[in-house]
């Protein structure tokens, strides 16, 4: 049974993600639907995209991803059908592929051509159900598109070496449920560049000088508990999407804060890491 996801900013309110899974449904009865997100922030493409990037490996090959963020037809932005690691994704050429596909070339991409053929003021609803639904049925992108060489790429959003090969600048690039704070700085890049170096983790005037592999590991369970510190506590770790994240251990944004409220980071704001000689 084919799989189609949905990652869109549609919220929970209003008709339109159960319009969209109402619409699969009718065209193909005979497919599983899951819904990755519909929580992104409105027209926020590089949230969507780190979303996408880190939901998507955990479904088989041959997964369709409809990517619903900022997807609207103009002559600026056209609609695509990617193939990518063996899984297809159906979206707006608004430069959220090139964020997904940064470390993977796509095997195929198309241009989708098929809007003359449908009449539709919500593209999500029409034109990409219809393009899912081809794929899943067996169909080939060749059909539903020309080949496209190139896509739209977004640019200044990729973390920054200094020439001393001393400091990597990235910047926060998605803030989760609990308000940790995710940054643009992956393990790798981490790993690369600081060679086993001492290091400093700069953001908003905190420091910090480790990064721990999970949340607990930053506690010392070893001593008494009402000595430990524990709930509170800033921290960084290395993330399930291998990037590095700050936290508060145990953060409530509603009750007791978050790294994002209280360290006072938001989007795009700087972090930096500064290594020693």
């Amino acid at each position: 049974m084919a799989i189609i996801t949905l990652t869109t900013d549609f919220g929970e309110k209003d008709p339109f993600a159960g319009a969209v899974k109402g619409a699969i449904y009718s065209e193909l009865d005979s497919v599983r639907i899951v819904d990755i997100s519909h929580s992104v922030s409105p027209f926020h493409i590089t949230e969507a995209a780190y979303i996408i990037q880190n939901a998507y490996k955990n479904f088989p090959e041959g997964s369709i991803h409809i990517v619903g963020i900022d997807s609207e037809l103009t002559p600026e932005t056209n609609h695509i059908a990617v193939k990518l690691d063996g899984h297809y994704f159906i979206c707006a050429n608004n430069g959220i592929i090139s964020l997904i596909t940064k470390d993977i070339v796509p095997t195929e991409m198309v241009q989708i051509n098929i809007h003359n053929r449908i009449t539709t003021n919500f593209t999500v609803l029409d034109v990409f159900v219809q393009a899912a639904c081809h794929i899943a049925r067996g169909g080939t992108l060749g059909v539903i598109g020309k080949p496209l060489t190139q896509i739209k790429t977004l640019t200044g959003i990729q973390p920054v070496v200094n020439k001393s090969q001393k400091q990597i600048i990235g910047n926060v690039l998605y803030i989760d449920n609990y308000g940790n704070v995710v940054s643009n700085i992956t393990r790798k890049l981490f790993e690369e560049v600081g060679k086993g170096r001492a290091y400093r983790i700069e953001a908003r005037g905190t420091e910090l000088t480790k990064i721990y592999n999970t949340y607990s590991e930053a506690i010392n369970f070893g001593i008494e508990k009402s000595r430990r510190e524990e709930e509170g506590k800033k921290l960084a770790v290395f993330n399930s999407g291998n990037y590095i994240e700050l936290a508060i251990y145990k953060s409530n944004p509603s009750t007791v804060g978050s790294a994002s409220s209280l360290l006072g980071l938001t989007i795009r704001d700087a972090i930096t890491i500064n290594f020693e000689d």
